[in-house]
């Protein structure tokens, strides 16, 4: 005898369906969220990716090509020994003063570039913004990370002039990466506040160019901090990029001024500039894609 085969109702058969493919709901995040910062890690092939564009792009149907990274500082140190250390007499710790400018200008350009392509990163990205999800941290710290390659260039005609003056460098040179990680660790927490900020406000790129000139003649570049007694000196370190140009002057010149407290003042100002702009950019995130 044949028994007759009910149907299923159909609340059963969708949540049959529900439990054989499982469905993510992604939802825009509310208030203060975490950093994710694990998420970096899974995608960094394609930071990788993004830091090599970036490089390429740069330097893409350009007549000078990499010689850019050098004639930049270059030419400025030459204007500033005009300038500051023939005319104007500026003391220089005792050092020539071309090296003593150029190696204040090596890391400082560093700074400068990273700032100027992080505050557009993500308004020059609209497209992929808008068509796949993945951590957007990356692209404004991608955009900081090109910048090692003209930094790179810049150091290596750092040390032909320091061999042309019969310099030789210290034993503090050991030191020189820990002041470049430095000087990434602000060229990020800066970046990451202008970034998400541009996305919000477009006149902020009209701001940056303004914005680093002054804080480049706000940073011991052309000068030493030794022209200010302490406590003054140190608190003129928490413009975080004091410490790196005193660093590097230190480092690699045998500066006799040991930079030990502004080292500590500017670190802990990188650090609150880093871990306030991460949480700005995450808080922010949201609405890149609308906004963009």
């Amino acid at each position: 005898m044949s028994v007759p085969i009910q149907p299923a109702p159909p609340s059963q058969c969708i949540g049959a369906v529900a439990d054989k493919h499982s469905v993510v709901v992604i939802e825009p995040s509310r208030g203060w969220v975490s950093l994710k910062l694990a998420d970096l890690w899974e995608y960094r092939e394609l930071l990788y990716f993004l830091t090599w564009r970036d490089i390429k792009v740069r330097y893409r149907q350009t007549a000078f090509g990499a010689a850019w990274a050098i004639i930049q500082p270059f030419l400025t140190m030459l204007i500033f020994s005009l300038f500051f250390g023939r005319l104007a007499k500026m003391p220089s710790d005792g050092i020539p003063y071309p090296i003593f400018s150029f190696a204040a200008l090596v890391p400082w350009t560093f700074f400068a570039y990273s700032l100027s392509q992080s505050s557009n990163s993500l308004v020059g990205s609209s497209n992929l913004l808008s068509k796949v999800y993945f951590p957007r941290l990356i692209i404004p710290i991608s955009s900081v990370l090109s910048g090692v390659v003209d930094f790179v260039f810049a150091f290596a005609v750092l040390l032909i002039m320091m061999f042309h003056y019969g310099m030789a460098p210290v034993w503090e040179v050991i030191w020189i990466p820990a002041f470049l990680l430095l000087a990434f660790v602000i060229s990020v927490g800066v970046g990451l506040w202008l970034a998400a900020l541009n996305v919000e406000y477009r006149d902020v790129r009209y701001v940056v160019p303004f914005l680093t000139q002054l804080w480049m003649f706000a940073t011991p570049v052309a000068y030493p901090a030794s022209l200010l007694r302490e406590p003054w000196r140190t608190v003129y370190a928490l413009n975080p990029m004091v410490g790196v140009v005193e660093g590097f002057r230190w480092a690699l010149l045998g500066s006799p001024n040991r930079p030990g407290p502004i080292i500590w003042a500017s670190s802990i100002a990188a650090l609150l500039i880093l871990v306030g702009g991460a949480f700005y950019f995450r808080r922010m995130e949201k609405t890149f894609a609308d906004v963009v």
